[in-house]
């Protein structure tokens, strides 16, 4: 009951810090990006390289471009959807080493994402 209530509370003051990911009716992601180094192959069946500006996408379309901007610095990378996941609940996008070395992203951080 005091949980309820708390949120309530929360909701009402328009004050909501949330850890899953959050879509808007733009389209707009957000949540936590991860990287991925591993695998031979992608989902689309490209070769999987470390160094590409790609990046896994539970749902988009292959192909897709989407630009990733970095809530803590600012900083934003475009990358295209080649690949499935993240398959780690809470993540939404998994992007290769380079495209999460260009975002100064080390682990997880937590991001958002716009189809361009």
């Amino acid at each position: 009951m005091i949980k309820k209530i708390a949120v309530a509370a929360l909701v009402m003051s328009g004050f909501i810090i949330t850890t899953a990911d959050t879509t808007y009716a733009s389209g707009n992601q957000c949540g936590v990006a991860s990287w991925y180094a591993s695998g031979t192959r992608t989902a689309s069946g490209e070769r999987m390289n470390a160094n590409a500006m790609t990046a896994a996408h539970r749902s988009l379309p292959f192909g897709t471009k989407v630009k990733v901007i970095d809530q803590k610095t600012g900083r934003a990378v475009q990358v295209t959807i080649n690949d499935r996941g993240p398959f780690v609940r809470g993540r939404i996008i998994d992007l290769t080493k380079a495209a999460a070395s260009r975002l100064g992203l080390r682990g997880i951080g937590k991001v958002c994402i716009q189809q361009i």
